[in-house]
């Protein structure tokens, strides 16, 4: 019966004279997960629309995953007359009620088009009146319907009962470049999908320590950026190995300040990166108080490496919180997989809590840190595109 797909935007429609840029982007989400030149994606008095009959449900299930959008519903589109519209309602109700347990209903009107020459309150008694004229065993319940048929007038009808929630916030690459270091825990992918969600472009970098840590964590960071490719668009992972460092702070530095050394390192190295591949920011999974390296005092010492912004979507949210978000994006599962990244293959067993920057600044003055980081980069980076 569908023909349509109705697109409702979220803060896309605040953004004044800026609209157009942000609507544009929208439409290459859309068409990217479309992926048919075919289908019309068109605008309609603040909303978005596509012309489609087949394939609905898994159309919807993809939209409801683009940034951008808040509400999506499968529709049934119309010529903007009242007698066509009486017709398709009626049909429509008889629909619901034949393929469900539909025994009350409410009709629910709206002109976005204010030239339609009958007044929304008014086509609510048209439209009811006539569902009970024509349809059996059916009565109206205005507060608590079985069925709401929402009748939405623009430029053409919509008529729809279903309403599916979005991804929400704003499309990607719409708020400029992040770099996410993607640890392979439940935090870090869930960064990601949040700075996604608020219109950044995002790629991964994720540090190992092969052949100490396994191939196959690895190839965990390459299922979750898989999934998360899904609401983000197609990524790049850079894939960096740090055996080389972790073994001359080994070395040479205090063992209880190893993972705050190996976190600086990390943000000076996706630094070089981010700079070189003109990102503008790093995105980290950081959660504060969650572990030693993120306390506020460690997280102070860590910042002091670099001098691009380091955003970190997750600082105020506790594990169930992330927890929660990561199991609705599907990469709990993945997350929990238990295969050992380099942070915890070499993590020491009294970590530093509270790290003053002269201790750690006296440490690394014991390693060739800028040879370190430039023979890293040069030696050990290979990179992965998601599907």
């Amino acid at each position: 019966m569908y023909n349509n797909i109705s697109m409702s935007l979220g803060e896309i429609v605040l953004k004044g004279r800026n609209r157009g840029y942000f609507e544009n982007k929208l439409n290459q989400s859309l068409r990217r997960i479309i992926d048919d030149k075919n289908l019309k994606i068109y605008r309609d008095r603040g909303k978005v629309f596509l012309d489609i009959d087949k394939d609905i449900d898994k159309m919807v299930k993809n939209i409801s995953k683009v940034f951008g959008i808040v509400v999506v519903s499968p529709c049934v589109k119309i010529e903007s007359d009242v007698d066509e519209i009486k017709n398709k309602v009626v049909e429509y109700v008889n629909f619901k009620k034949k393929n469900e347990n539909v025994q009350t209903f409410k009709i629910q009107a709206k002109r976005a088009d204010k030239t339609f020459p009958v007044k929304s309150m008014e086509l609510n008694n048209i439209l009811g009146g006539e569902v009970l004229k024509n349809i059996e065993n059916i009565k109206v319940d205005v507060h608590n319907p079985d069925l709401i048929v929402y009748v939405d007038i623009r430029s053409k009808t919509y008529i729809y009962s279903e309403k599916y929630s979005g991804g929400g916030g704003l499309p990607v690459g719409s708020n400029g470049k992040g770099l996410v270091l993607l640890s392979g825990g439940i935090d870090s992918p869930v960064a990601c999908y949040q700075m996604g969600k608020r219109g950044v472009k995002v790629d991964c970098i994720s540090f190992h320590s092969y052949p100490y840590t396994s191939i196959r964590s690895n190839e965990k960071i390459k299922e979750l950026s898989d999934i998360l490719s899904v609401y983000t668009g197609q990524m790049k992972v850079y894939f960096v190995n740090i055996l080389e460092i972790y073994r001359k702070i080994k070395e040479n530095c205090q063992e209880k300040n190893t993972t705050i050394i190996a976190r600086r390192f990390m943000m000076r190295i996706s630094k070089e990166i981010a700079e070189r591949d003109e990102y503008d920011c790093l995105i980290t999974g950081e959660s504060l108080g969650q572990v030693a390296s993120q306390t506020i005092k460690s997280l102070k010492v860590i910042q002091n490496s670099v001098d691009i912004p380091i955003l970190r979507p997750l600082i105020g949210n506790d594990k169930t919180d992330i927890i929660e978000i990561a199991r609705d994006i599907d990469t709990y599962e993945t997350s929990i997989k238990p295969f050992d990244d380099c942070c915890s293959i070499f993590s020491p067993e009294n970590p530093v809590t509270r790290p003053t920057l002269d201790k750690i600044l006296e440490d690394e003055g014991n390693l060739d840190v800028e040879e370190l980081i430039k023979s890293t980069i040069s030696n050990s980076v290979e990179i992965y595109n998601t599907k």
